[in-house]
């Protein structure tokens, strides 16, 4: 195809085709057809957007086509637009390219577009076109200026150490990072500890250009001395940051108490050192608006340094990405939440359990970070080896884990079964079996969402698969057990503790898919009502029954050994603590909130206040069963069908006629019981308000339709997800 304007030649080619034992095939001769008239004579009858299909041309062959001359769809034309590209060697020739004497204006400048070139990087964008369009770090040690080259290398450093880390969590996709550097050198002629000493150098000889240039208490400031000053803070702050920045990504590698340490006192002053970085983002050099040949500005902004194009020969061949470069107003923003989030994560250190460590892995995923912190915190938790942090295997891990969960008497510290030779080496061949399904768990929480959601639907297969050998190590050792003394059976302690983590992986798919907005109005009730009728019911019951199981080992372990009435008073009056008592509460208050969506979406169907797909073209039957179709692999909870729901939401089945008023009441008191649930949770978190402003908020909408407000009103409800992600406030 061609863009308009050119002239659209089809080959022919005359030639006689040949095999080894012929004489050589003769010139090949090409006869060129115009033939433009005819493709624009037999496209006048397609309206715009239409696409012709052919046997040998079908919508793949179309959305690979290249328009050819078209800048956005052909990836060499862009090289010949405007001035020519120079390559580093080519531009210092021609002078463009400053390699000494550069003024602290144009360090400053060129720092910081290299920190928005990095940012740029880590959000996804290819190397060829973000971090490596700097010509400084082609050949670093060919640049004469000592700040410059010290910084260049250590960008390269930080670049190898960067790709290093996001390598070993492997939690990334082609979305999320893109390592290749296209054959370029990251300077791996000068150590890590060489190009640490040359940024400490420059950063002490700038810090006595900052104390030379301070002024003296009570002396008026010289216009020139405080330009200076304020150039050679700004330029310190940057040689520093990048020093340290680079020496805390070290120190979290190598995954010791100390260098975890360390690694918080480096972080702590990058944080102080980005906000002087923000404030004097003025010092720098600006950017001037590369123009075309016609005069027109193109999107890229450039300083000395920097060529976009350099690289452009080395994409590969597909359709060239998008990529605007951040600004250094939001690449220092990024750069200080970036140094936050690795602050935070270094408290991984202290979670001391894996259920602990799961919980905080989960939590930092809900904020959505980027690939470098949560590849850290993949890297300090898990570390790439057969040791977790702490010590432990992921086996031994996984054991304290489900002692802690349900107290199973088989792992209880010199319990008669692990007598039994059989029983010891079922129980360990099944915690080894764990291993992989809690690792790949801990990494799907390591990606971002919308890949989680897919993760999680093939990690349910493993954890059905190891559900069904949970219930046999069970029944076998509870067989064990009433051969022995133990008073207590074991019934279900491995299952319920395996259920548990599947019950919880069905909930986040569920709601995952309200965060990345893939379900339409239409489809909300069934989405709810499954987390309301099931899910959330078998969860809250393996809660209770862990809960009840520890509470009886509790009192198990308190009696034993004791008689006598005053010690039996003393255990009756002492009140029980519930170990899952909060959580129980949080997830029967989730549970009555989706019973109050689906009461509610069900009363706006009946009403007419929900648009319906077309009847010709919908089949709900296909849309739930895909919906749930991970679900299928599950034996405990069953999976419901698609006729099961339908017979369980037949209004018709009631024996009174259901008015949607009626739905609005039932939905009303959904509301109000998910709203005292919430209100009994002590030291409340920020989701728990999130959730109570909206049980608040739909408590009184109910209300306001029960009575038949805007009943005749057509217009649709609106659902907004500002206040929660996946439960939203009822506007109407």
């Amino acid at each position: 195809m061609a863009a308009s304007g050119a002239d659209l030649v089809l080959e022919k080619k005359d030639f006689t085709p040949t095999i080894s034992t012929m004489p050589p095939r003769p010139e090949v001769t090409y006869n060129w057809v115009n033939i433009t008239s005819d493709f624009f004579h037999a496209t006048k009858d397609l309206e715009l957007g239409e696409l012709l299909h052919d046997d040998v041309f079908g919508l793949f062959e179309a959305m690979s086509a290249i328009e050819m001359m078209d800048p956005k769809m052909d990836a060499g034309m862009m090289c010949n637009r405007g001035k020519k590209v120079l390559n580093f060697d080519q531009a210092v020739k021609a002078g463009a390219l400053k390699l000494n004497n550069l003024t602290m204006e144009e360090l400053v400048g060129i720092m910081d577009s290299m920190f928005a070139c990095l940012v740029t990087w880590l959000e996804g964008h290819s190397a060829a076109q973000t971090i490596l369009t700097c010509l400084y770090l082609h050949k670093p040690l060919s640049i004469e200026d000592r700040a410059l080259r010290a910084f260049s290398i250590q960008t390269l450093k930080l670049i190898a150490i960067i790709n290093n880390i996001v390598h070993s969590a492997g939690v990334f996709e082609e979305e999320d990072f893109q390592p290749a550097l296209y054959g370029y050198s990251v300077c791996s002629e000068v150590t890590e500890v060489r190009a640490g000493g040359m940024m400490r150098e420059v950063e002490e000889e700038l810090q006595r250009a900052v104390k030379a240039s301070r002024n003296r208490q009570g002396e008026p400031w010289d216009t020139k001395m405080q330009k200076q000053h304020e150039d050679a803070v700004a330029l310190f702050s940057r040689i520093r940051f990048m020093r340290l920045f680079y020496a805390a990504l070290a120190a979290l590698m190598r995954r010791e108490q100390t260098s975890i340490s360390e690694s918080e006192r480096y972080l702590a002053s990058c944080t102080e050192l980005v906000c002087i970085m923000q404030n004097t983002i003025g010092r720098g050099l600006k950017p001037k608006h590369h123009k075309d040949e016609e005069g027109n500005k193109v999107d890229y902004p450039v300083i000395m340094g920097f060529e976009p194009l350099v690289n452009q020969r080395l994409l590969p061949p597909t359709f060239p990405r998008y990529t605007r470069l951040r600004t250094r107003k939001e690449a220092m923003h990024y750069l200080e939440e970036m140094v936050g989030r690795l602050r935070h994560i270094t408290k991984i250190t202290h979670c001391t359990g894996f259920h602990s460590a799961l919980e905080f892995i989960e939590n930092f995923s809900e904020t959505r970070p980027c690939v470098l912190s949560r590849s850290l915190a993949q890297v300090l938790y898990l570390g790439g080896g057969d040791k977790l942090w702490g010590g432990q295997t992921m086996a031994e891990a996984l054991r304290e884990a489900a002692r802690g969960f349900i107290c199973p008497p088989a792992l209880l510290p010199k319990a008669p079964v692990m007598n039994n030779v059989q029983a010891k080496e079922y129980v360990s061949s099944f915690f080894n079996r764990c291993v992989r399904p809690f690792e790949q768990l801990i990494q799907t929480c390591g990606h971002n969402r919308a890949r989680q959601r897919d993760k999680v639907a093939h990690l349910l297969e493993e954890f059905a698969m190891l559900q069904d050998e949970a219930d046999k190590v069970d029944a076998y050792l509870h067989n064990v057990l009433l051969k022995s003394d133990q008073p207590r059976p074991h019934l279900a302690y491995l299952g319920t503790w395996v259920l548990y983590h599947t019950l919880r992986l069905m909930i986040k798919y569920l709601l995952t898919g309200f965060t990345l907005e893939l379900y339409a109005v239409h489809e909300y009730h069934y989405v709810y009502w499954y987390l309301y009728e099931f899910v959330y019911v078998w969860l809250v019951s393996a809660l209770s029954r862990a809960d009840a199981m520890l509470l009886e080992q509790d009192g198990y372990d308190t009696n034993k050994g004791k008689s006598g009435r005053s010690s039996k008073n003393k255990n009756r009056n002492k009140k029980k603590h519930r170990p899952y008592g909060k959580e129980i509460t949080y997830y029967q208050a989730l549970q009555h909130l989706c019973g109050g969506y689906y009461k509610a979406m069900v009363g706006l169907r009946e009403a007419g206040k929900v648009k319906l797909p077309i009847q010709e073209f919908d089949n709900e039957q296909v849309r739930y069963e895909h919906r749930f179709l991970p679900f299928s692999v599950v034996m405990t909870p069953p999976p419901v069908h698609y006729d099961q729901f339908l017979s369980m939401t037949d209004l018709s089945n009631f024996p009174q006629p259901v008015s949607p008023a009626t739905l609005y009441h039932d939905a009303r008191n959904h509301f109000f019981k998910a709203r005292t649930l919430l209100d009994t949770i002590h030291a409340p978190s920020n989701e728990v308000q999130q959730l109570l402003k909206v049980v608040k908020t739909n408590f009184v909408v109910m209300k306001l339709l029960e009575g038949g407000h805007k009943a005749d009103d057509p217009t649709r409800p609106q659902f907004d997800f500002m206040n929660h992600p996946c439960f939203p406030i009822i506007k109407i």
